[in-house]
């Protein structure tokens, strides 16, 4: 408390208020758009605390540890949700679950040993091909009428598990278009994809606490590398606001709202590119 108390009065006001309106938008973006919560907080947390002037050496960690926190409660939720409406298809799980459980441990071990900016050059190519997608509207590859034996489906989950775990995301912006590749219904895939998150997310922050546990210059009310006041601001708020954006979904062209959010992506990419470079 007296490391939080430190920063001041401003600081803390003016983190509370940038935290509760990134949970907010990323909730609305998430109910118009379909997108994962992850692809929306990472970089917002990464501009937040840029702008709260957390330490470099850390910031990255720190932003990709508590984006895979935030996803753990929404992951849980949605895909029990999607169990409800029959939108789950454990079989396809049960072949991709091995290589994801592999790809998050190779993530988290990686993440341990790879500088700050490693993990922001990874983020930054994944948002700029990302934005590419999204702007352009490109539709999945079909790569075969089924899945692939199980040795390849656990390498495709072992590249998801893996990517993921290293940018901070629940695992949705890179299966659904793999399943979907694979001729499997969109809400299949969808909801498939949710549980996905849940094992990309739990053990991911658990990852990432115990790689920052004792590191120096955290945000104050940290647990190694994941933000407990992010957490608690964003989760609930990004909880509500999804409703939000479902509701605005037949009053809002969102095939515009997408432009707009692939611009973001872009200018988040550059913009940490440019970091790195300069």
């Amino acid at each position: 408390m007296d490391a939080l108390l430190a920063h001041g009065s401003v600081w803390l006001l003016s983190a509370c208020l940038a935290l509760l309106a990134s949970g907010l938008l990323a909730g609305v973006l998430a109910g118009l758009l379909g997108i994962g919560g992850g692809i929306v907080i990472v970089p917002i947390l990464y501009y937040i605390f840029r702008l709260l002037h957390v330490d470099p050496s850390v910031l990255m960690h720190v932003v990709v540890g508590t984006s895979l926190a935030t996803i753990v409660p929404t992951s849980i939720m949605s895909s029990r949700a999607h169990r409800k409406s029959g939108n789950l298809d454990m079989a396809v799980v049960k072949r991709l679950l091995p290589g994801v459980l592999i790809g998050v441990l190779i993530g988290a071990l990686t993440s341990r040993y790879l500088a700050g900016e490693w993990l922001t050059g990874i983020f930054a190519t994944m948002a700029m091909l990302i934005a590419i997608k999204m702007a352009f509207d490109f539709k999945a590859a079909n790569l075969g009428a089924t899945l692939p034996s199980r040795f390849v489906t656990g390498l495709f989950g072992c590249f998801i598990g893996g990517v993921s775990t290293l940018i901070g995301v629940g695992g949705g912006t890179l299966s659904v278009p793999i399943l979907s590749s694979f001729n499997i219904p969109m809400r299949i895939a969808v909801g498939t994809s949710a549980l996905v998150g849940v094992f990309i997310s739990i053990p991911g922050t658990l990852a990432f606490m115990i790689n920052g546990w004792g590191a120096s210059a955290l945000p104050p009310l940290s647990v190694g590398y994941v933000n407990l006041l992010s957490w608690i601001l964003i989760v609930p708020a990004s909880m509500l606001s999804t409703a939000w954006g479902a509701a605005l979904t037949s009053r809002i062209n969102a095939r515009y709202l997408q432009y707009v959010f692939a611009a973001f992506l872009v200018a988040t990419s550059i913009h940490m590119f440019y970091g790195l470079i300069k």
